[in-house]
């Protein structure tokens, strides 16, 4: 008799130093499946992803002998750990693994699949108008606009969507606009929506015109005599125009279609941080505890990493002096390999950054731009979608290039590409104007602070 318990680790995704062993929390059991070695488990689980977060779990497979609620009681067959991220990240989100946990002995395999659970994420796009609607103002036509009310399971009606108003008419035809269908009908296609006409007024009590009903499932048979609909009086009518539905893509939606992560991790290598040989400097390398740009760098990159297939990432540093002639570089390879930077995994990023503190003279400026166009380019070559580039930035201040970075970080917008800039230490870091989406490329960036207490 077996079955499968799951348990969840309530760590930080982000540990710093020497965190404390973390305590798994029980989230479910699987049903018991009888006399057999390969089972099939039925059971689902619904998880929260975070894309941002490091979700640990662990997966225990046991032998049942009694009917007892207590795991102790039965045999222990094998257990397994595993982040969210990875199980979503891998190949078709098809994740297998061996058991482990007895010494000596062969445990198995285990093997787990995740899909998003479907949550009605279509877009409808849809337009109307009016005929013949009654006259209400006393020195002109109507002012008419429409209200849309989802229906609720106790029989009340919730507002979803307003119109704008068409001044003057009474043959008005409104904008196309759009609405998740999960707010017009919660996903339900065929449960009511309402729609009220209404007349205008600049005093807010607006005269009522009438009202008919439908579903989405009607209005997504588009223009036709069955979207037609009697207001009111026979010869007031309100008509669908037009009706398109689009879906909403998600990251794993992204994932799950094939699209490759590639993660580029550029490090700030100026004079600012400190001399490396000094405990004060951000990059000191003590024996006892990582330094702020170590610890930035393992906490942000271990969770990305996961959605990177082949876990190659090409790392740099920028504002260094770099030997044997102390020429200033701001994108150069952390393992002083220009023809290939890739390093393996964050364990090798790491081992590559401390290799160059040791080879290379901290100078400046601060420049942002050299970098970005480097990845830019990389990304300028996809055009298919098989590929996204995820460049993490760490950095202890001001920005000395901010006109080129603004410009570089515009371009890449139109780019499959994101920007993390992760600030570190006590200076003021001026970053903050590139996030945000008031000047058009904010959207392409994100900002963090990280803090080592």
């Amino acid at each position: 008799l077996l079955y499968c318990l799951i348990s969840l680790f309530l760590s930080s995704s982000l540990p710093l130093l020497l965190p404390p062993l973390p305590i798994p929390e029980q989230f479910g059991r699987t049903e018991v499946i009888e006399n057999t070695l390969n089972p099939d488990f039925v059971r689902k689980f619904v998880l929260d992803f975070f894309f941002e977060e490091k979700q640990n779990l662990r997966f225990d497979a046991y032998n049942v002998d009694t009917r007892s609620s207590n795991i102790s009681k039965h045999d222990f067959l094998g257990q397994m750990f595993c982040t969210l991220g990875e199980i979503i990240g891998s190949t078709g989100s098809r994740l297998e693994r061996t058991l482990s946990g007895i010494p000596g002995k062969k445990c198995g395999n285990i093997i787990f699949t995740a899909e998003e659970l479907s949550n009605c994420r279509d877009i409808a796009t849809m337009q109307l108008c009016a005929n013949k609607l009654d006259k209400k103002d006393f020195f002109g036509k109507s002012d008419p606009f429409l209200v849309f009310y989802r229906s609720n399971e106790d029989g009340t009606f919730t507002i979803c969507h307003k119109t704008e108003v068409v001044k003057n008419t009474l043959n008005p035809v409104w904008q196309p606009f759009t609405i998740p269908v999960r707010a017009l009908c919660n996903g339900d296609y065929d449960r009511t929506v309402k729609v009220d006409v209404y007349d205008w007024d600049r005093d807010g009590s607006h005269d009522f015109i009438g009202e008919f009903t439908t579903s989405y499932r009607e209005f997504s048979r588009g223009q036709s005599q069955f979207n037609v609909y009697e207001v009111k009086k026979e010869k007031i009518t309100v008509t669908l125009l037009s009706f398109k539905v689009e879906s909403e893509y998600t990251f794993v939606d992204f994932i799950r279609g094939g699209t490759q992560l590639n993660f580029t991790v550029a490090i700030d290598f100026t004079a600012s941080n400190g001399n490396p040989s000094q405990p004060t400097s951000l990059h000191y390398m003590s024996p006892y505890q990582m330094n702020a740009y170590a610890m930035a760098l393992k906490a942000v990159g271990e969770i990305i990493q996961d959605y990177d297939s082949d876990k190659m990432f090409p790392a740099y540093g920028f504002g260094a002096k770099l030997p044997p002639d102390g020429k200033i570089s701001h994108v150069f390879p952390l393992n002083s390999n220009s023809e290939n930077p890739n390093c393996v995994g964050i364990e090798g990023v790491l081992e590559a950054y401390f290799q160059s503190l040791r080879t290379v003279q901290l100078y400046g400026p601060t420049n942002f731009a050299p970098v970005i166009n480097q990845v830019a380019r990389c990304a300028e070559d996809v055009t298919d979608g098989s590929q996204y580039f995820v460049l993490l930035m760490i950095t202890d201040g001001v920005i000395s290039d901010m006109v080129q970075t603004k410009e570089a970080v515009v371009n890449a917008a139109a780019l499959p590409m994101s920007i993390i800039i992760v600030g570190v230490g006590p200076a003021e870091f001026d970053g903050k104007c590139l996030s945000g989406g008031g000047w058009g490329g904010g959207g392409v960036t994100q900002l963090l602070f990280f803090s080592q207490c």
